[in-house]
């Protein structure tokens, strides 16, 4: 999900970029002066190409995030990170758990693994002071990107990181596959989510999918009116 939508993939792998760094948003700046924000020196932070070194990519400021794509070897933190964003009683330290829709697992490491495997998907990790803090899945489908398995640390939450990591995905699906538009899935029960995806330019489209009860990969429902809903934003 994305915050509420479920991620989907295939199988053929990709190379993975390395680890990049985007400079902040001014508090009360637009989301198109994200887009033409540049440091200081005047360029643009950009994905790494094959053969450039690490010691290329501008080490972050305390605080700061930086992003990368995921690896196999990271399967195991960002099934922790989703889990903890929404399921038991670690996740009500933050706003977005489903600990009162949902029991049951949010992902799991196959999961994880064929959205990282994928061709035409990214998995996209947040990392602050070395620490993975957030996470978001990224799926190129025609005209329109997707948007899923989306998770910020519960402890984090509220504090601008899930703002920061939306945006940079609204950037890299603009720049790297020249689409027009966002669309993701969100359970229609989750109100005040769809609240904060709307203030972030999301539209509900009334469009809705049953969620599959029956199939626990999705997790065990603890109410019989789930479904999931799309939201769409232009970004193009």
């Amino acid at each position: 999900m994305a915050e509420g939508a479920y991620a989907v993939g295939y199988v053929r792998t990709r190379r993975v970029p390395r680890p990049y760094r985007v400079p902040d948003r001014p508090p009360g700046r637009r989301r198109g002066a994200l887009l033409s924000a540049v440091p200081a020196s005047g360029v643009r932070p950009r994905l790494p190409t094959k053969g450039r070194s690490m010691d290329t990519v501008p080490a972050p400021a305390a605080g700061e995030l930086l992003y990368r794509d995921a690896t196999e070897a990271d399967v195991e933190q960002l099934v922790a990170l989703v889990e903890s964003a929404y399921r038991g009683e670690s996740s009500r330290g933050g706003w977005t758990t489903e600990a009162d829709l949902l029991a049951g697992q949010r992902t799991d490491a196959q999961d994880v693994l064929v959205v990282i495997r994928a061709e035409g998907s990214r998995l996209l990790m947040a990392e602050r002071d070395g620490g993975l803090v957030a996470c978001c899945q990224l799926a190129h489908r025609g005209d329109h990107a997707y948007f899923g398995m989306f998770a910020v640390r519960p402890g984090l939450q509220g504090g601008g990181v899930g703002r920061r990591v939306l945006a940079e995905a609204e950037r890299l699906a603009v720049e790297g596959w020249g689409v027009r538009a966002m669309h993701m899935t969100v359970i229609s029960a989750r109100e005040e989510l769809i609240a904060w995806y709307e203030r972030r330019g999301y539209r509900r489209t009334g469009r809705t999918t049953p969620f599959p009860y029956g199939d626990e990969r999705f997790g065990l429902p603890l109410r019989d009116d789930l479904a999931f809903e799309l939201l769409v934003k232009p970004i193009g």
